[in-house]
């Protein structure tokens, strides 16, 4: 379905573009903070916590400019950690057989998640000569990368965005600062050899700040 999208997007800006408009590419880093806060909850406890990540996201986007407005895609052809370093935990169960014998054990458990085949829809609007505002819709997906002491995954899930900025272009160059706000989601995990779903529960948020620069040829 994404791909769909894509290149009915293109397809559309070609046309609207040899008829009305300057069609233009270009290429795009960004200085990126990733932020995500949420929740795990598993056998009943729930367990909050979060994670970050600054790093550099290349991107190459395709446009369509008028004196004014500009529609533009935006794709990231690189993945990235949404935190700097995988998550991990030691649990610890105790138990007490029939006689009076206790028992401990120990579950490693790690945990990372990465964003990847990130797209952007977004407008431009000129308040000057020079200053302008961005806003558009993204799609994201979020791959878990976990190793479970119990067998169980959380699998993975496309993510859906809202981003609004601001920006200042100068010729070909432009730095722009954006900010990017993912909506809520959740994942249940299963037991990858049943598929037998599990009442473990993931919740979390996820947004991005970036400092954006381009070059549009």
């Amino acid at each position: 379905m994404k791909n769909f999208w894509v290149i009915l997007t293109i397809s559309l800006m070609l046309l609207v573009g040899k008829a009305n408009a300057d069609v233009r590419f270009g290429v795009s880093a960004a200085l990126t903070q990733i932020e995500a806060d949420g929740s795990e909850t598993e056998g009943g406890e729930k367990n909050n916590g979060s994670a970050s990540n600054d790093t550099i996201i290349p991107s190459v986007f395709l446009e369509i400019a008028g004196e004014r407005f500009s529609l533009g895609l935006d794709y990231i052809p690189l993945d990235a950690d949404v935190s700097s370093k995988t998550k991990k935990r030691t649990d610890t169960e105790t138990s007490v057989t029939g006689t009076t014998t206790t028992t401990s054990t120990t579950r490693n458990q790690s945990a990372q998640a990465e964003l990847s085949d990130h797209i952007t829809l977004y407008a431009t609007m000129m308040l000057t000569d020079s200053i302008y505002l961005k806003g558009g819709m993204a799609q994201v997906s979020l791959t878990t990368e976990e190793s479970l002491a119990t067998g169980s995954k959380y699998g993975n899930v496309d993510i859906d965005a809202i981003l609004y900025g601001i920006g200042r272009t100068d010729g070909n160059s432009r730095l722009e600062l954006v900010f990017t706000d993912y909506d809520d989601f959740s994942l249940t995990s299963s037991v990858a050899r049943t598929g037998v779903t599990t009442n473990n529960k993931i919740s979390a948020d996820l947004d991005t700040l970036a400092l954006r620069y381009s070059y549009a040829f």
